[in-house]
């Protein structure tokens, strides 16, 4: 038995030798809390934000936020339409028909009571009894009657009687309540169906955002589009920075957002969008990428999101497109390729170009670095004419000085010879 128990862990050692020869060695490293996370090195929390971006909101246009631990639930019931318009489909189809089904089995019940309460289940063939309502024999004849009712069908078959008041005054009330359970869920339904996302997918932005030079000043530029015939009324574009910053005072602000002007003050942000259009940000001293240059640019832990609103034509509901660029996605040096060409009487444009960069000659440098370099090349420029009279001037004086010195002195070795000669 020893012998037996000896192989056996020979064997084992053995297999375990094969694996740890053959098969690499993994290391699973112990999930470390979070105030243990915050303690590592700066490198690598570096290295673990290279390899994973989150977005705040994705290329789509969904915001990546997730509410959690939401303990007042009770106000989303407060708005119960917004919220049945808000929920997924298969779940508002659900509703719909749990909604009308148990109404019809709601009322069904009170019709089929009315008729036992009353005896009419016992009385069923009797030609010299009135029951409430005609033709009704049971509890699956009340729930079609119900049906009929809440519908307004109206098949004849079973109708009610005048010797019911029980049953008048429920009819009544099925009637309106009906007609607020048609109301409601119908109006729901319609909005749902009419909501502007789906047209928000016909509106695309750029996959990429550039930064180049235009008109002799560092810009950030991206592309947007409308796909459809029918355009966008009042279209207006907005830019948000999102980066988190630490105030002077020490407080940490998580994805602070900051406004990025494209054209407010010039009205460059109301677009006529029926051709794609390039969106510039002018890179000034107070763009928040001031100070941020080629080399800094990929260190930047940054998210700008654009937000493209209108009013649809057909349906003159407001409409609303998002996405976002992260630094990977800002190309430093490019500037978008033309889509738009002029045919023979119209304009036509080439939607397979619209993503498309070429590079162009963009300096490196940061907008301050730039600027201060202008400044630095405007100064002999400005001050040339005016630095080289001082100079003169200053020469001329020194010069006249000399030679009054040269004068004074010479004067004196006169007087001085004058004097030894009458002695």
């Amino acid at each position: 038995m020893a012998k037996l128990t000896e192989s056996m862990t020979n064997v084992l050692e053995e297999d375990s030798m094969e694996q740890d020869i053959e098969s690499p060695v993994t290391i699973h490293q112990p999930k470390l809390p979070k105030q243990a996370r915050e303690d590592l090195p700066k490198n690598i929390n570096k290295e673990c934000a290279k390899r994973k971006i989150q977005r705040y909101v994705r290329k789509d246009g969904k915001c990546n936020v997730h509410h959690g631990n939401v303990r007042e639930t009770y106000r989303y019931l407060t708005d119960i339409f917004t919220t049945l318009v808000d929920l997924k489909w298969r779940f508002n189809l659900l509703i719909f028909v749990m909604v009308y089904t148990v109404t019809w089995l709601f009322f069904g019940m009170i019709w089929w009571l009315i008729a036992y309460v009353r005896g009419d289940m016992d009385h069923i063939g009797d030609s010299t009894w009135t029951p409430c309502v005609s033709n009704l024999n049971g509890f699956v004849s009340a729930f079609l009657f119900s049906i009929e009712t809440e519908t307004t069908i109206g098949y004849g078959y079973r109708v009610i009687t005048d010797k019911c008041p029980e049953g008048i005054i429920l009819l009544l009330v099925q009637s309106v309540l009906g007609s607020i359970v048609n109301a409601f869920m119908v109006g729901c339904m319609f909005v749902k169906i009419s909501q502007p996302k789906k047209r928000a997918e016909t509106l695309v932005f750029s996959t990429n955002a550039v930064i180049s030079m235009r008109d002799g000043k560092l810009c950030l530029m991206f592309r947007v589009g409308d796909l459809r015939n029918s355009h966008i009324v009042e279209a207006s574009i907005r830019a948000k920075l999102i980066k988190s910053k630490q105030t002077k005072e020490g407080e940490f602000i998580p994805l602070n957002q900051t406004d990025i002007n494209v054209g407010y003050y010039t009205g460059d942000d109301r677009l006529f969008l029926v051709s794609p259009l390039i969106i510039s940000h002018e890179i000034n001293q107070q763009s928040p990428f001031w100070e941020i240059s080629k080399a800094q640019l990929p260190k930047e832990e940054l998210e700008i999101v654009v937000i493209l609103e209108g009013m649809v034509e057909a349906t003159g509901m407001t409409c609303q497109a998002r996405s976002s660029y992260v630094t990977s996605e800002i190309l430093w040096g490019y500037r978008f390729t033309p889509v738009l060409t002029l045919e023979d009487g119209f304009y036509e444009v080439d939607y397979n170009s619209f993503h498309e960069t070429y590079e162009t000659n963009t300096p490196v440098y940061s907008a301050k670095e730039l600027a201060e370099m202008a400044s630095r090349a405007e100064l002999p420029l400005t001050w040339s004419v005016s630095s080289k009279l001082d100079q003169h001037a200053e020469l001329e004086t020194e010069e006249e000085e000399k030679n009054q010195e040269d004068q004074n002195e010479r004067n004196g070795d006169v007087a001085n010879l004058e004097n030894e000669s009458k002695v």
